[in-house]
């Protein structure tokens, strides 16, 4: 099992966004959140506390059209720092899993460090396509991003995510319960299992 830091830094510029995240998957849950989107740094920060990882977001874009741009890029560049920190996967429990109540919500999650990229988002109520949270004032966050955030998250460190919504009401309880349910299956699916010392797949291989 590899007792070398993982730790990543990734830094990403486009006309659009200009993205630079730190992740220490063994850190303590220390964040540093800055988008530009104030929903949006609640959510990472909920993400890094909840998994424990020690978080750094620095993000500027083109919020002034909208937050669309730098919500979907940060969680490229997030996803890309998740799968370099993760680096071989030797020892990693590999699969996470977490239900999370928030008030009248719960929301499932579930992680596979597969290598093999996949989302499924399911179960938010239909009218959440046209919610918007905060920009009173500040720049509004679209909950129809949600999917976006995930989607992207996925792709980029290579994981295998469900994300599902069993009920809730209010659009802030059911996209916190969501992220804090990714959290947690995450951190679940990449501490370490002192029973396994090799890759935790029957092919060797992740």
């Amino acid at each position: 099992m590899t007792t070398e830091p993982r730790i990543a830094r990734i830094e990403r510029a486009t006309k659009e966004s200009d993205i630079s995240v730190e992740l220490n998957l063994d850190g303590t849950g220390v964040v540093d959140i800055s988008t530009g989107v104030p929903f949006f740094d609640h959510m990472l920060t909920a993400l890094g506390t909840h998994a424990r990882f020690d978080l750094t977001v620095h993000a500027k874009g083109d919020i002034e059209i909208e937050a669309h741009h730098t919500v979907e890029d940060t969680a490229i560049v997030l996803g890309q720092a998740l799968g370099r920190a993760l680096g071989d996967k030797a020892g990693i429990t590999r699969f996470g899993d977490a239900f999370i109540p928030m008030d009248e919500t719960l929301a499932h999650a579930s992680v596979d460090v597969s290598g093999r990229p996949y989302c499924v988002h399911t179960g938010e109520p239909d009218y959440m396509v046209h919610s918007i949270i905060g920009g009173y004032p500040g720049v509004p966050y679209a909950t129809v991003i949600n999917r976006h955030v995930f989607e992207s998250l996925a792709m980029n460190a290579r994981i295998a995510l469900h994300v599902r919504v069993l009920y809730g009401r209010d659009q802030h309880h059911i996209t916190e319960a969501e992220f804090k349910a990714v959290a947690r299956a995450l951190r679940e699916a990449v501490e370490y299992d002192p029973r396994m010392t090799g890759i935790p797949s029957t092919k060797g291989t992740l």
